[in-house]
């Protein structure tokens, strides 16, 4: 293998790359980029054997081709220092090492060959959907953080991806709180769904910043496996292996209270009262009449407590309901609206909050927080 590249091109390919490997990897041929030379096409390659991560980039001097696989972090780390100028690029197989010569110097690497490097595996009778990439970052963005942590339950450890004849949704819920995102304009032939995990989650989010406009082709199948392809990149990832609990049938009907509000002032007076909430449950109580909020928070163990009164336009009865805090500023941080509206059917029930008006007529967002008891 021997070219010719701009060290700055190939340091940005490879971090970008870098993203999927595993700090501690199962097999040590992992710890590696595998480089696929071919035309003018030079391929880097990384995985953690459940998520693999493929960019492809155009290279102008090719002497030789090739396939090698190269430790990532010690090739990273000898770019990173280099200022933009070209760098050759050679392999010794005889002797099994990388030169990297520069203007002013050149260092030497190990390598191995590629024969032990995971290979994908073709999809079995795969389901494929489109949609832009602008679309997908969007739907990833609005759910990724409500996801779970739970080890009994890792079907709530990613984003359910449900589509049917009418919409796709993207679903996220830790069981006390839950958002989903749906696209009317996003549909396929018959239903299908799968569990999408956190890592090529985000993954997908970090790397789709730059292929807005780009359409993306997501392939699965029913092994749970599934691949992302847009712009340059490929991202293969296992899926979740599960069934996903059924989310709509725990959103509240008949929401007959309805708040309106800031949600910039509504996120900030509830941080402000929190402070003083108690340690352990973090909970707020808000005291709902006509259009005002009256936000409590109290903690009789170290005799701390705090109030703030907002204005609103609220549409019901009189009524109390507590919420933890960190659940409430964590949906009000990411949701991206001036305007709220917060609906409630009772204190007992979930609490559904999502933007008084919906800018863009063929997607929905909305989130529901489960209310605590009142102490």
């Amino acid at each position: 293998m021997k070219f010719i590249v701009s060290s700055t091109d190939l340091l940005q390919g490879l971090l970008q790359v870098q993203k999927v490997i595993a700090s501690k990897s199962s097999l040590p041929v992992l710890d590696n980029f595998l480089l696929t030379l071919e035309d003018n096409s030079l391929t880097i390659t990384g995985s953690d054997g459940d998520n693999t991560l493929k960019t492809v980039m155009a290279i102008n001097e090719v002497m030789e081709g090739g396939e090698i696989t190269v430790p990532a972090k010690l090739l990273t780390d000898s770019l990173k220092e280099l200022p933009t100028q070209p760098i050759e690029f050679v392999s010794y197989p005889d002797r099994g090492i990388v030169n990297i010569n520069w203007a002013s110097g050149s260092a030497q690497i190990p390598f191995s060959g590629a024969e032990d490097y995971p290979t994908l595996r073709p999809l079995e009778n795969p389901t494929v959907i489109r949609m832009k990439g602008s679309v997908l970052a969007e739907g990833i963005n609005s759910t990724l953080y409500a996801t779970g942590d739970e080890e009994l339950r890792p079907v709530l450890n990613g984003i359910y991806f449900d589509i049917d004849t009418e919409s796709t949704t993207l679903v996220a819920s830790n069981a006390n709180k839950l958002v989903y995102y749906r696209r009317h304009d996003i549909k396929s032939e018959a239903p299908v769904a799968f569990i999408l995990p956190k890592k090529p989650a985000n993954i997908l989010k970090a790397n789709l910043a730059k292929a807005m406009d780009e359409e993306v082709e997501i392939t699965f199948d029913s092994s749970k496996n599934a691949y992302f392809k847009f712009n340059s990149f490929l991202v293969f990832c296992k899926l979740i292996d599960g069934t996903y609990p059924a989310y709509k049938s725990v959103i509240p009907k008949n929401n007959t209270n309805v708040i309106t509000v800031s949600r910039t002032e509504l996120l900030n007076a509830t941080k402000r009262v929190s402070v003083c909430s108690n340690q352990a449950t973090g909970q707020i109580v808000f005291k709902l009449s006509m259009n005002q909020i009256t936000i409590t928070a109290q903690d009789l163990d170290f005799s701390m407590s705090a109030t703030e009164t907002l204005g609103c336009d609220y549409q019901g009865d009189p009524m109390e309901i507590g919420f933890k805090s960190s659940f409430l500023i964590e949906i009000l941080g990411n949701l991206g609206y001036d305007q709220i509206c917060i609906m409630l059917a009772d204190p007992h029930r979930a609490a559904l909050i999502q933007p008084a008006v919906q800018t863009e007529p063929e997607e929905e967002i909305c989130a529901l927080l489960m209310p605590m008891r009142i102490n």
